[in-house]
């Protein structure tokens, strides 16, 4: 342990050698282990590579007091649930898209209806912002432009595109609101 800690030590003041040390010493049972939270080998040697690249970059500010190998677990455990927390997420979407491409082609005219009812009143609520709102919402939803980039074609900040889109967003919130 002591050695680990004159490794962190040396680490933090940007000894390449001390890294690689540290690395080869844990870098296998870390993959083993983030493997064995998440089920797959490949998502194992991911997480520990993050893990490590973001040891190595972020090393300036390294707070290791204790245990080195200690802390690397902890890091790789918490990598490996963000993983299994996003892939979890990512399944309920993808369950959800299934779901509605299902019962999309089953035709039933009252789903339909209220869809068409609702697509209605959505245009009829963009149509009724100002045009600028309306050109940001458009521009972001409809083109899959990021805000910076919407600032900057449109000569605005980024803080404007991003309250704009917050009251396009909260005007449209307001009429389905009603609808439902």
């Amino acid at each position: 342990m002591i050695d680990d800690l004159l490794l962190a030590k040396r680490i933090k003041e940007g000894d390449i050698n001390a890294f690689e040390s540290l690395f080869r010493r844990y870098y296998l049972s870390l993959c083993r282990y983030v493997a064995g939270i998440t089920g797959e080998i490949e998502v194992g040697e991911e997480v520990v590579e993050e893990l490590f690249y973001v040891l190595w970059r972020d090393r300036a500010q390294l707070s290791i007091f204790h245990s080195p190998k200690s802390y690397l677990y902890k890091a790789a455990r918490n990598g490996a649930l963000r993983y299994c927390e996003h892939r979890e997420v990512k399944q309920r979407y993808i369950d959800a898209v299934h779901l509605t491409t299902q019962t999309d082609g089953v035709n039933n005219p009252q789903q339909e209806l209220e869809y068409k009812e609702l697509q209605l009143l959505i245009e009829r609520t963009l149509s009724k912002l100002p045009e600028r709102r309306s050109r940001i919402f458009s521009l972001h939803r409809d083109d899959g432009k990021k805000y910076q980039e919407i600032a900057e074609l449109l000569s605005l900040s980024v803080k404007t595109v991003e309250a704009e889109m917050t009251k396009a967003l909260r005007a449209l919130r307001s009429e389905i609101e009603k609808y439902c």
